[in-house]
């Protein structure tokens, strides 16, 4: 888990801290317009510095945060509009969370780290068929061969 908390002065090291991610996890402060206002920008420089093999079904997780402030009423965010957000986006998982309060966060790290685990698998199986489709096909080429030398040397004996 790598937490730039947002700040400029970590974009430069993007591509070191986000390359062989798993998963991105975007949080935002619900009290705070700006701070959703930048998910677009946070979701499209996490893409452009991790360079994933397919940006399209990169798991992303939102997360709303602080919600325990003030008792909501200097919440800025609705959950629908953070929702409505996470569906136009390929329907990302979003969570609410208070850390202070120690509300939704293990549900939202469970869903952090099974997300991680299903694409490192994916990954996985998708090297392990391109590996695989690697040797038949080299296997099927050398048969090719094999069978276009015998085929040659029976027709030279004919």
């Amino acid at each position: 888990i790598w937490d730039t908390a947002g700040q400029e002065r970590f974009q430069s090291l993007g591509s070191a801290f986000y390359r062989g991610a798993d998963c991105c996890v975007i949080v935002f402060d619900v009290n705070i317009l700006r701070s959703f206002e930048t998910l677009n920008n946070w979701r499209e420089e996490f893409l452009k510095q991790a360079d994933p093999s397919d940006p399209e079904s990169f798991p992303f997780i939102v997360i709303g945060n602080k919600i325990d402030i003030d008792g909501g009423n200097s919440r800025m965010v609705s959950e629908k509009k953070a929702r409505d957000w996470c569906a136009s986006k390929g329907n990302i998982p979003y969570f609410e969370t208070s850390a202070k309060e120690d509300y939704n966060v293990d549900e939202a790290f469970l869903c952090v780290a099974k997300t991680a685990l299903a694409s490192e698998h994916e990954q996985h199986d998708m090297e392990a068929n391109m590996f695989i489709d690697a040797v038949i096909s080299e296997v099927y080429q050398k048969l090719l061969q094999k069978l276009s030398r015998e085929e040659g040397a029976l027709v030279e004996v004919s």
